[in-house]
């Protein structure tokens, strides 16, 4: 990456006027819902850092809140990238790019992985076909269970991969561009409820999108407001975006 904020400069291209609703944060998920849309982030520790804006995120504007995608404290960055999916992974917008894709291989449609040093950042749910037929596989976690690599392995096992798909919840804590840097000329995907369905991040180091659309906004809803486990991906639509279909 040539800038830091490059990536979140692309983002912020996009969201409008258009108004906040209803904003809320779990355990979990982080949700901020229009009239038309409710975007999604996974919910990460870390609210000591100074916030950037000032006021009720819930009075606010999509364009206004997602300048917090920059912040360093992690809360009020989370709601921001909320508010960037709530304008990007909507089904009238990614319809019209054609990118629906069922749930079961949203990120590795004709991806062979076969005798390929594969890199995961994060717990991803990933087909086992995927998995077995790599040469390698290595997980990379902030907080890793057995047979995992920690957080700092990745400056020196992505470097050495062919693939790497990342958990999008590296943008709210700012660790994706610099994980961009380490993956060279590696095959890279961006994936999971939080990545926004920005087709400008396909210039920007990054091979394929994959999020989704929340269809079943109230029980997501919920599902932050009662801190329920789980994935959201029963209640929405999967999407794929890649270099070769934009």
């Amino acid at each position: 990456m040539k800038e830091l904020f490059a990536i979140y400069d692309a983002l912020l291209d996009g969201p409008g006027e258009e108004r906040i609703q209803a904003c809320a944060a779990g355990t979990f998920w982080t949700g901020v819902q229009t009239e038309h849309a409710l975007g999604l982030a996974m919910t990460t520790a870390g609210d000591t850092a100074p916030r950037l804006l000032s006021g009720d995120y819930a009075q606010m504007t999509l364009r206004q809140l997602a300048r917090g995608v920059k912040s360093w404290n992690y809360a009020e960055a989370g709601f921001a990238m909320a508010a960037v999916n709530a304008w990007y992974n909507t089904l009238s917008r990614l319809d019209s790019l054609d990118a629906r894709e069922p749930y079961e291989h949203f990120c590795t449609r004709g991806l062979d992985l076969t005798g390929k040093r594969l890199g995961l950042v994060g717990h991803l749910r990933m087909p086992r076909e995927i998995l077995t037929q790599a040469g390698e596989v290595f997980i990379l976690e902030r907080d890793p269970r057995p047979g995992d690599y920690p957080d700092a392995a990745c400056d020196w096992i992505l470097p050495t991969c062919d693939v790497v798909i990342i958990t999008a919840s590296t943008l709210v804590n700012k660790t994706l561009p610099h994980l961009l840097t380490l993956c060279g000329d590696a095959y890279t995907i961006l994936t999971g409820p939080t990545c926004p369905m920005c087709p400008a991040l396909l210039e920007l180091g990054l091979d394929r999108l994959s999020g989704m659309v929340v269809q079943d906004q109230g029980s997501m809803l919920r599902r932050i407001r009662e801190d329920l486990p789980g994935p959201p991906y029963p209640l929405g639509q999967t999407f794929l975006l890649s270099r070769d279909r934009v």
